[in-house]
């Protein structure tokens, strides 16, 4: 039997990528750099850190929509890809800087002086005039963009190995993962801990090299960067999900004991998911942060994993577009409300500000999705597409009541 070529097999792709294509043809020809102007930077800055917020949310669907772990932790491999490139940025920025300052001495400056006045500049609002040692390769870009895939890989990479050896499950695992966020964002509040503590990084929406182009038309480079990025990833994910390889993962969510008796072994593929998604995760951090600005420790909050994990259930986990839907349009609806552009609902005796109700509203929605909606936004598209709630006569193929196994299973 001749297999069917990806795009066919996966119909939903070539949609998601029309679509993407098209809303970024669309705010290019609206922005101020290339267009009309009736989209001002602010907002397409907005829009290109919501298609980062995405591809985060891509990442978690494979861990916890298709393989069913429920992690606590994403944001933390979201933040770490951040301060990779962040400590470039401020590098390079700072380095400029000091070396324009001193090109008026008699004598010029040495490398390793013009390295000692940067370090002094970036750390001495935490007391030191040193670099730490976790900057060694800030000069380097190259270098620095290795390490956004490397560093996060790699705590992922020791992390899931010591828990799925171990068999850790369920809430016991989700638990794990967000003791690992809180343990490294209290780590990097400390001044000593090489990130300038509860600092962070800062003026990361000027880009080395690129003095002579305003924000306008950066703002419009990270947007395409952010759609191609989650363009190539939602290929990419597809492409697993969609093979021998999607079909494990979903048999281990399923029945992780059954699958283990067939003699496949779980703990790999566990650990090659996990360590995937918390590499395409910090790369959606890497082209972020530069779009937001800043970066301190309070981005790895569990909190931030917390809402990662709302959007992710209220788009429609087990359906990778839902999941992006869920995050654009919680992620756009949060800015606006958070905003102050929401009016505000004027009751006797109280007046309802969005900016203070807003969470409450979210958490309900969340609550609300759970009970009554378990597959999301996707739910919908899935009605129309045809896709109806399987029969099961009275027995579930598996625990996920929200995955539609038995729709997968005919697959």
């Amino acid at each position: 039997m001749t297999r069917q070529p990806f795009i066919l097999r996966n119909p939903s792709a070539l949609v998601v990528l029309a679509l993407l294509a098209a809303f970024t043809l669309a705010v290019t020809l609206m922005s101020a750099a290339y267009g009309s102007g009736v989209i001002p930077t602010s907002t397409v800055k907005v829009l290109g850190k919501t298609l980062c917020l995405a591809l985060a949310a891509l990442a978690m669907d494979l861990v916890w929509g298709y393989l069913g772990i429920l992690s606590l932790g994403q944001m933390a491999f979201f933040a770490l890809g951040g301060y990779m490139i962040g400590q470039w940025l401020m590098y390079a920025r700072t380095e400029a800087i000091v070396a324009a300052s001193l090109s008026g001495n008699p004598i010029p400056p040495t490398a390793q002086e013009l390295r000692e006045a940067v370090a002094n500049q970036i750390f001495g609002v935490v007391g030191s005039a040193d670099l730490p040692l976790v900057w060694s390769f800030a000069h380097s870009l190259t270098a620095q963009l290795v390490l956004v895939v490397v560093v996060p890989g790699l705590l992922a990479l020791v992390f899931g190995w010591l828990a799925f050896r171990s068999r850790v499950n369920g809430v016991y695992l989700s638990i794990l993962t967000q003791a690992m966020t809180l343990a490294l964002a209290l780590w990097l509040f400390q001044n000593d801990s090489g990130f300038r503590g509860n600092n962070g990084l800062s003026g990361l929406q000027n880009i080395p090299g690129l003095d002579g182009v305003g924000q306008a038309r950066l703002s419009i480079w990270f947007l395409w960067a952010s759609a191609a990025a989650l363009a190539l990833f939602y290929v990419l994910a597809a492409w697993v999900v969609g093979g021998k390889f999607g079909s494990v993962i979903r048999a281990i969510r399923d029945d992780e004991t059954r699958v283990r008796f067939l003699g496949y072994p779980v703990e790999g593929f566990k650990l090659a998911v996990f360590t995937l998604a918390a590499m395409i995760t910090a790369i959606a951090g890497a082209l972020y942060y530069p779009q937001a600005g800043i970066i301190n420790p309070a981005e790895l909050m569990p909190i931030a994993s917390i809402y990662l994990a709302v959007w992710v259930a209220i788009g429609g986990r087990g359906r990778l577009y839902g999941v992006m839907i869920g995050a654009i349009v919680v992620s756009l609806l949060s800015s606006w409300f958070t905003g102050g552009r929401a009016p505000s609902i004027h009751l006797p005796g109280y007046t309802v500000n969005w900016v203070d109700w807003w969470q409450v509203a979210l958490g309900l929605c969340f609550v609300l999705v759970t009970l009554f909606a378990p597959k999301g936004i996707a739910g919908i598209f899935d009605r129309l597409a045809g896709i109806l709630p399987p029969r099961r006569h009275g027995r579930d193929l598996g625990p996920d009541q929200g995955a539609l196994q038995e729709q997968e299973a005919k697959a």
